[in-house]
């Protein structure tokens, strides 16, 4: 059975124009996979702990000398980090939140992140260990994407490249507090997943 992990992070939740791209793909996968089962993780409703000096001392303490509170704060990385490893296609959606990714997805991110695991350090440099395929949903209220000011989908591309996920194709409604222009760009994201599926 093939499983798709979906990650949602916009605090707008029905009415979020990434989740609704998501919601799209998502149902086009399942009418071409009707045996597909969908995990949803939304790090919006369920938001995760941000990272602190007592996340940090947890990870770094080897397993064996972890108190019962450090085993607690590495449970939350291991459960995830299991998700991920268990989907065959991860799906991200995001909006643009002052530049960037919301600190939910950010938390999420350094969670699944974790030498040894989800990548490794070589002489060459940082070799991702997750080898699957994954698609990028993104919205924001302008036309930001391929600006300097672009914090958003640069910033998804690359993190889940640096633990090994293959981004093929990434989809973008910018223009979202502009009216019709948004309008145009949300429906052209809608026809190329469409095509893209």
């Amino acid at each position: 059975m093939p499983t798709l992990l979906r990650i949602d992070s916009s605090a707008s939740g029905d009415n979020s124009k990434s989740r609704q791209l998501a919601n799209e793909f998502v149902e086009k996968w399942l009418a071409k996979k009707p045996e597909g089962k969908v995990v949803s993780r939304d790090v919006t409703a369920n938001p995760l702990p941000h990272f602190t000096g007592e996340t940090l001392g947890a990870l770094f303490t080897p397993e064996a000398d972890r108190s019962p509170e450090q085993k607690a704060i590495a449970a939350i990385g291991d459960e995830l980090i299991e998700e991920l490893e268990a989907a065959d296609i991860v799906i991200v959606s995001a909006p643009m939140y002052n530049f960037g990714i919301p600190s939910t997805l950010k938390a999420y991110f350094d969670y699944i992140a974790r030498a040894g695991r989800t990548f490794e350090y070589t002489e060459t440099g940082p070799v991702g260990l997750v080898n699957k395929d994954a698609y990028v949903f993104a919205a924001s209220g302008s036309f930001l994407a391929d600006t300097p000011a672009d914090h958003q989908v640069p910033h998804i591309q690359t993190f889940l490249g640096f633990i090994g996920l293959n981004v093929k194709n990434t989809f973008v409604a910018g223009g979202q507090a502009l009216g019709e222009p948004g309008e145009e760009a949300f429906n052209k994201a809608k026809a190329n997943i469409a095509e893209a599926v």
